[in-house]
């Protein structure tokens, strides 16, 4: 899968990808606080394709915005792969479009624990399949990412454009 030319940035090529698929995204941000939805909308005609991104920092936030159960919240809390799976499909239904990515994690510097340590993050990605085909599905990454709090921002958002290239893919090759 090539997800990026020398010349062509990942948000580019995703965005002809879904300009030729007539697809539309939306986001659903914790960690990245905009800035995955920043670097979609970078490229000129995002419109076609981008529908709009909710910073849900807070999980109140997460529950009033996306529908993220306070079970979830309760039991494996707002860092968790239960938690960044509900903010990608609840992005994805509210806002009826064909794709969602979510990102939650700890960009640090503080906040980390033994067991979930600085740099830890998961990436959401919710696709809408037609009515009726079963072919609907939500899939998480895990990752832990090095560097200080700007460096896990930015290499979340890269990794989360690459999680809806690769997923694009998925449904193409199907």
């Amino acid at each position: 899968m090539d997800t990026s030319t020398d010349t062509e940035p990942i948000e580019a090529t995703l965005g002809d990808r879904l300009t030729a698929r007539e697809e539309t995204v939306a986001v659903a941000e914790s960690l990245t606080g905009g800035l995955l939805c920043s670097r979609l909308t970078d490229i000129p005609g995002a419109s076609a394709y981008v529908d709009r991104a909710v910073v849900t920092y807070s999980n109140r936030s997460k529950q009033t915005a996306l529908g993220v159960s306070r079970e979830a919240l309760d039991a494996h809390g707002a860092v968790s792969e239960p938690v960044a799976a509900e903010m990608a499909q609840g992005m994805r239904d509210t806002a009826e479009t064909t794709w969602a990515i979510s990102t939650t994690g700890i960009a640090g510097p503080t906040g980390g624990t033994d067991e979930k340590p600085v740099g830890l993050v998961y990436i959401g990605v919710a696709y809408a399949a037609p009515w009726g085909t079963d072919e609907s599905f939500v899939r998480v990454t895990r990752h832990v990412f090095d560097g200080d709090r700007t460096a896990v921002k930015s290499t979340t958002a890269t990794e989360a454009l690459t999680a809806l290239a690769r997923a694009i893919d998925d449904v193409a090759e199907a």
